[in-house]
């Protein structure tokens, strides 16, 4: 099935290669870009076309965009997509992505057509594509699937040297093609004015934060596991009386996180309504494992101590995996016990963040939205 579909994508794509290219499309998997989103329509020349393909899990989004006067289609893999939407797509000038996208691997690619990476996380410490272990088990078949989506992009927007070998050793894709332009989306993060509103929404919801220590734990997902926490992690996280804890696992653990509803109290708090983003400019205390929330706390000057609780990180070496010899750059030591955790939380040490960012967000400035605006509508005449 997954070759008949690439194939017909081939067949279309190609009937209309030779489509005049002038519009941009921008595929969403995730609602963290929608700033840079907005800016590139505002910056588009009158009767150029921005369409962005969305995901069904980011519908709020979408809506958000739409209000603006966006095009958004809700994207699916299906044969609609193909003979409704491929002609469209074709139309392109630049096609944004923020994710791996299967449908790539058959589009006819012409030289007019720049495909931009623009992945959804700043930095990573998971390993993916050809780095994941589970990927050398794939058939022959898929990794040629998986490459040759892999090989349409023209540039990997990263926002430093570390994200882009990341790519390079993940993709097996040329240096020449990872554009060291910043990472949009870290843009906020450096932006008194956007820190003071999201504060504001936080403060809004949660009076109760205000001058405490928030404490904000947030895992990542574990594909395939099912995620249980050691016994004592509550505990731990409280061990300061003084603070408050803030607990968010990732979307698609919601079955998982309503076991932990439980545990809520004065001290322990969920906050569904609020998005990671706001709740992090709030934040004194990170604890994560292997997610890049990591990369975007570290640009906070609220950010006093980050803490990755890794206690299945045996386990997680060997599926996913983690970047090599990412552990020994981490600005503070992995905790791998409840125990530790207690320790890390009581001593509350401040964590010094300067080699950690001068690795990962040397090119985020708070300007990148401004250089890749700049960079990729300037195609379109």
């Amino acid at each position: 099935m997954k070759v008949i579909y690439l194939w017909l994508i081939r067949i279309i794509s190609r009937l209309f290669q030779f489509r005049r290219k002038r519009n941009m499309t921008y595929f969403v998997s995730f609602d963290n870009n929608l700033d840079l989103i907005k800016a590139i329509a505002k910056k588009l020349p009158n009767k150029k076309r921005l369409t962005v393909f969305y995901d069904p899990s980011i519908e709020a989004a979408a809506t958000d965009l739409a209000a603006r006067g966006i095009r958004t289609i809700q994207f699916h893999n299906n044969l609609s997509f193909v003979f409704k939407y491929i002609p469209l797509v074709m139309t392109s000038r630049v096609l944004f992505c923020d994710n791996y996208y299967a449908f790539l691997g058959g589009l006819v690619h012409p030289k007019r057509l720049k495909i931009v990476q623009l992945w959804h996380a700043n930095g990573a410490i998971k390993r993916f594509g050809w780095e994941d272990y589970a990927t050398k088990n794939r058939s022959k078949a898929a990794k040629s699937r998986f490459q040759s989506v892999y090989n349409h992009f023209d540039d990997y927007v990263v926002a430093s040297k570390a994200m882009g070998q990341v790519f390079q050793n993940s993709y097996h894709v040329s240096e020449d093609k990872v554009k060291l332009l910043g990472y949009p989306r870290s843009d906020r993060f450096l932006h008194t004015t956007w820190i003071n509103r999201a504060r504001s929404r936080v403060y809004r919801v949660a009076p109760e934060l205000i001058g405490r220590r928030v404490i904000f734990y947030a895992p990542t997902y574990r594909e395939g596991i099912d995620f249980k926490l050691p016994n004592g992690v509550i505990d731990a996280l409280k061990s300061d009386p003084d603070a408050i804890v803030i607990i968010k696992l990732h979307p698609v653990l919601k079955k998982q996180e309503a076991k932990l509803r439980h545990f809520s109290s004065s001290s322990v708090r969920f906050y569904d309504q609020l998005p990671t983003a706001d709740i992090l400019t709030v934040t004194d205390t990170l604890v994560t494992d292997y997610s890049s929330v990591a990369f975007d706390f570290s640009l906070l000057k609220n950010a006093k101590t980050l803490i990755f609780f890794m206690f299945d990180l045996a386990a997680y070496e060997k599926a996913p995996g983690i970047q090599s010899d990412l552990i020994k750059y981490l600005p503070t030591e992995p905790v791998k016990t409840v125990q530790g955790l207690t320790k890390a939380i009581t001593e509350n040490k401040t964590t010094d963040f300067t080699e950690f960012n001068a690795n990962w967000n040397g090119y985020n400035d708070g300007e990148a939205t401004k250089r890749v605006v700049a960079r990729y509508c300037a195609l379109i005449k």
